[in-house]
């Protein structure tokens, strides 16, 4: 009898360790698992977590992605300040081009976030718990 070996897939963030929860009130997350999980059908990348200011919300809203607007029909709250939530790289980049900081968790930001922004972008918002 042959035994199965389970494998065992450690996900990270952008720091090398083992990718902790974002948010879970409001549940975030492209799975709505309440961490910046994101797999093939995710092409936006929701991998920053980011506890939204105000002025990135306005921003983010300003450059076409609306966080602040609730959508129930895709189990979106809507955003207000002080909420933490993985949001796409693309956009947050975006934000942080235009001198808009907002906290990074880094321990909660996964690390395909790398793929379009540096370590560098990142640790500058960084948050300390």
């Amino acid at each position: 009898m042959r035994s199965a070996t389970l494998v065992v897939t450690m996900v990270k963030n952008v720091l090398g360790g083992v990718l902790q929860t974002c948010c879970t009130s409001p549940l975030t997350g492209f799975y709505r698992d309440g961490k910046c999980n994101c797999g093939p059908e995710d092409i936006g990348l929701h991998t920053v977590c980011v506890l939204v200011t105000d002025e990135f919300l306005q921003h983010q809203k300003s450059i076409g992605n609306d966080l602040i607007t609730p959508h129930p029909e895709w189990g979106f709250p809507g955003l207000k300040a002080g909420d933490g939530w993985c949001v796409c790289v693309g956009p947050w980049k975006k934000t942080f081009d235009a001198g808009i900081i907002a906290p990074v968790r880094l321990e909660a930001t996964h690390e395909k976030a790398l793929e379009v922004v540096t370590l560098e972008m990142l640790t500058k918002c960084a948050r300390l718990n």
